[in-house]
């Protein structure tokens, strides 16, 4: 159903709230079509109380496949029942987060990156989600959290998880999170990445797939990783904030397959047929042309005409009831030559960005406590 009818993971854009939603994944795949996208984090206890209005929530196009649906949560009984009401949907893979660093999840919320101090609890719930699905299975997880972030850590984790459930695949954000009331947003920067936790659980973990999260900015970037041996890399913020010359070379440039050669003109006018259909469809004016055009503001990102576009954006939203008269009113501030481009040739990277990482590795995990194999 799954995997087998899809390039394998190479590249994928990771799970951010308030971002990911259903429109930013219909443009990212106007864009890419070989991208693996992740919906935003949904709590288990969402699905399970919306379980009347499930469609707002978990209901996507088949254009959007490959597609992964990650859920929280720290109820076991409501992981099953949010996971088998997930299943009809069709999803390609299914995520359990434990890497969230805000308050609200890894705080009060008591989920999120907090899981990672209790392995045991994640192989249960990863033995719970397999169990109600018919699709592999992943964790997103840290390489650590507050003082608990040496690298034997970290195998513990990965060595319980793996072995109490079926969870062969880990996604691996290469910073740790603090827990100490710095913003999510500071758990993005603050923490030192450290690649090298990385490249040693694929030395140490040879019959599992890991993904590589974390401080990658560009395709060039993501290509330097793998030729140093990471399975697959995940992007995030980059995708969201440069969706065009990101996501628009990953076909190419990743996949080797042909560019869909469409202009941004094309795209937005694809992007506009969806928009206009969808508008309003779960009440209360929801989705409104705001919530539509959110993934679009970021479309000209360093181009020509970006800045004035983004004012008149602020004017439209306040009287325009399509998508159609917002690209209107918005789109004559960018340059023809703009709108009628293909994409560019990729920005380079970082070319230090694992400089040096395989003589950094910390020594070889030795797993000492006995665990119960998940059968």
């Amino acid at each position: 159903m799954v995997a087998k009818h899809y390039l394998p993971p190479w590249f994928s854009v990771a799970p951010m709230m308030d971002w990911t939603d259903h429109h930013y994944r219909t443009l990212a795949r106007l864009i890419s079509k070989h991208a693996w996208l992740y919906t935003e984090m949904l709590a288990a206890e969402t699905i399970v109380y919306q379980k009347d209005n499930l469609d707002r929530f978990l209901a996507f196009s088949p254009e959007q496949h490959p597609i992964v649906l990650q859920i929280g949560g720290n109820n076991l009984e409501n992981i099953a029942k949010a996971t088998e009401l997930a299943n009809p949907y069709g999803y390609d893979e299914i995520n359990f987060n434990c890497g969230c660093p805000s308050p609200k999840v890894a705080g009060h919320g008591c989920f999120g990156v907090s899981l990672m101090l209790d392995p045991k609890f994640v192989g249960e719930a990863m033995s719970v989600i397999a169990a109600n699905s018919n699709v592999p299975v992943s964790v997103k997880c840290r390489i650590g959290v507050d003082n608990r972030d040496s690298y034997n850590e970290l195998c513990d984790f990965i060595y319980k998880v793996s072995s109490l459930s079926p969870t062969k695949h880990f996604i691996i954000h290469s910073r740790k999170a603090l827990l100490n009331g710095i913003s999510p947003a500071e758990n993005r920067s603050i923490p030192p990445l450290k690649y090298e936790y990385y490249y040693a659980l694929l030395r140490d973990f040879p019959d599992l797939t890991f993904t590589l999260n974390g401080g990658i900015a560009t395709v060039d970037e993501v290509n330097t990783a793998r030729r140093e041996g990471a399975h697959s890399v995940m992007l995030g913020r980059a995708a969201y904030h440069n969706p065009w010359y990101t996501l628009g070379h990953v076909d190419t440039e990743i996949y080797g397959a042909p560019s869909s050669g469409l202009t941004r003109r094309q795209v937005l006018e694809q992007y506009q047929v969806y928009g206009d259909a969808i508008l309003g469809r779960y009440g209360n004016n929801k989705p409104t042309v705001r919530d539509l055009m959110k993934p679009l503001l970021h479309f000209f990102h360093t181009e020509p005409g970006n800045g004035p576009f983004k004012r008149k954006a602020d004017t439209a939203f306040q009287h325009c009831t399509t998508v159609k008269s917002f690209l209107d009113e918005t789109l004559v501030a960018i340059p023809d030559y703009v709108l009628d481009s293909t994409v560019k040739e990729p920005p380079s990277g970082r070319e230090d960005l694992f400089a040096d990482v395989h003589n950094l590795l910390p020594p070889p995990y030795d797993a000492r406590e006995p665990v119960v194999l998940y059968a």
